[in-house]
C-alpha cells in the first residue's frame, strides 16, 4: 500500500518514532459492497460495531449496510447519527440502556433470558413502547472449527434450548413486547466456510420448528456473525465465494436472515505501524522492541498468536554509533511496556530486521485499538491516518493524551 509507504517515509523522526493507525477507506469500501453483492435477497447486512466503532469506519460503512448490531448505550448514540435499523444485544443490559434502545427506536432487542425478558416489558410498558425482541438461543449443538465457541457450551450468553419454551409462554403476557424471531450467535473467528452454511441451515431448522409449534408469526432469524480472519496463514482466507454459494443455495421460506458482520469486515482495511526501537540477542533469541505493543494492538497478546506483519526498511541511520540487527533470524516483536506478556509476534523468521525499521502489522482494523490497555504506563496514543484513493485524508490523535513531541 503506497499510502502507508509515503506516511512512513513524511512521517520519519526517530526522535518521535512513527506510531500510528492507517485505515484504507477504500479497500474498506470496496469490501463491503462485495459482500453486500453477493449475498442472496433475503440476507440482510448488518455491522457488529463492536469490531471497530471508529466514526470514519462507520461513514463510510452506513451508506452500504443494511443496519448495526449494537453492544451498549454508546454504540446505539453513535449509531443513531446515521438513521440505520439497529440490533441491540448483550448479556447483561444496564437499565438506561434499554431505556436508550427503547426511545431511539432500536429495530429490535435481544432477550438473552427470562429475567431479560422480564426487565425489557417492564420498561417498554412504563414508557407506552411496543418493542419486537429476538431470543438468543444457546444453541445445543456446537461449531467445534471457530476460534471462540458461544453456542454448545455453558456460557453467559443467550438462553438454553430448553428455556425457549418458558420466554415464548411469557409472550403471551405482554402487550408491549412482541417475538419477532430469533437470535443465533455461536462463534467467533470461524474459518470454515461450509461448517458456517451448514450452522445457519440448522438455525432455519431450529426457527422453523419453534414458529409452527408455537403458532409465531416470526419472520427475522438473526445468525450473528463469527465470520474469520486466518491470522495464522493469511494466505489461506475464509472462503467467502464458498459461503454466499451456500447462502444461495437455502431456502428460508419467510425468513429473513441478519448477518451481523464485523472482523471479517473491517479486518484487512487497518494496519498498526511501528518503528523499532532496539534489537538485542538474549539467552539465545533475538528480540526487537518497537514503538508500541499489546497497549496499542491487544490482539496478539490476547490469542497467544504472532500477528502477520511485513517490514518496511529505512535505509537511512542518523547516529554514529552501530546500527543492531538480526538477518535471517527468528525473533520476537515485543512492545514498551514493562510485562513480558507485550508481546506482538512469537519467534517468526526475519530476512533482515533493524532498529529504525518499521514494522506493519496487517489485518489491524478489528479487535485492535479499541479493546487495547491505551494509558498502561502513560505512553502517547498513536496517530490515527485514514487514506482514501491512496492519499491522506484525515490524520488524529487517538485519544486525550498528547502526542510525543
Amino acid at each position: 500500500m503506497k499510502a502507508i509507504e509515503r506516511y512512513i517515509e513524511e512521517r520519519q523522526d526517530h526522535s518521535n518514532p512513527v506510531c500510528a493507525y492507517v485505515y484504507d477507506l477504500t479497500r474498506l469500501e470496496k469490501h463491503a459492497g462485495m459482500i453486500k453483492e453477493t449475498l442472496p435477497d433475503f440476507c440482510s447486512f448488518f455491522y457488529a460495531m463492536k469490531a471497530n466503532p471508529d466514526r470514519h469506519l462507520l461513514k463510510t460503512l452506513a451508506p452500504i449496510i443494511d443496519g448495526f448490531d449494537v453492544a451498549s448505550g454508546g454504540e446505539i448514540a453513535k449509531a443513531a447519527a446515521y438513521g440505520k435499523p439497529m440490533v441491540f444485544g448483550a448479556p447483561g443490559k444496564k437499565q438506561s440502556e434499554i431505556e436508550i434502545a427503547l426511545e431511539e427506536g432500536v429495530r429490535y432487542i435481544n432477550v438473552e433470558s427470562t429475567h431479560d425478558w422480564d426487565r425489557i416489558a417492564h420498561l417498554a410498558e412504563e414508557k407506552g413502547i411496543s418493542i419486537p425482541v429476538l431470543l438468543r438461543v444457546n444453541l445445543s449443538s456446537d461449531v467445534p472449527e471457530s476460534h471462540h465457541m458461544m453456542s454448545g457450551v455453558p456460557s453467559q450468553f443467550g438462553m438454553s434450548e430448553e428455556d425457549v419454551a418458558a420466554c415464548i409462554k411469557q409472550s403471551e403476557k405482554e402487550s408491549r413486547v412482541s417475538i419477532a424471531g430469533f437470535h443465533f450467535h455461536a462463534m467467533s473467528n470461524n474459518l470454515d466456510a461450509e461448517a458456517h452454511v451448514r450452522f445457519v441451515q440448522l438455525c432455519v431448522e431450529k426457527a422453523d420448528d419453534w414458529r409452527r409449534r408455537y403458532g409465531l408469526e416470526a419472520s427475522i432469524i438473526d445468525i450473528g456473525g463469527g465470520i474469520g480472519i486466518n491470522y495464522w496463514k493469511p494466505e489461506e482466507p475464509f472462503d467467502w465465494k464458498a459461503f454466499a454459494a451456500g447462502m444461495h443455495r437455502l431456502d428460508p421460506e419467510g425468513w429473513t436472515l441478519i448477518l451481523e458482520i464485523g472482523r471479517y469486515l473491517t479486518a484487512a482495511s487497518g494496519y498498526y505501524v511501528t518503528e523499532v526501537l532496539d534489537v538485542k540477542e538474549n539467552h539465545g533469541q533475538w528480540f526487537a522492541v518497537v514503538r508500541g505493543g499489546t497497549h496499542h494492538l491487544r490482539l496478539p497478546a490476547a490469542w497467544k498468536m504472532s500477528h502477520p506483519f511485513r517490514i518496511h526498511s529505512v535505509e537511512s541511520w542518523p547516529y554514529p554509533f552501530k546500527r543492531p540487527g538480526v538477518e535471517k533470524g527468528n525473533v520476537t516483536i515485543a512492545g514498551e511496556l514493562c510485562t513480558p506478556n507485550d508481546v506482538l509476534v512469537r519467534g517468526d523468521y526475519v530476512d533482515n530486521l533493524r532498529a529504525g525499521d518499521i514494522v506493519i502489522f496487517e489485518y489491524a482494523g478489528a479487535y485492535a485499538w479499541t479493546i487495547s490497555h491505551h494509558d498502561f504506563l502513560s505512553h502517547p496514543h498513536p496517530e490515527h491516518v485514514y487514506v482514501r484513493d491512496g492519499e491522506v485524508l484525515a490524520q488524529e490523535d487517538a485519544g486525550t493524551l498528547p502526542r510525543e513531541k
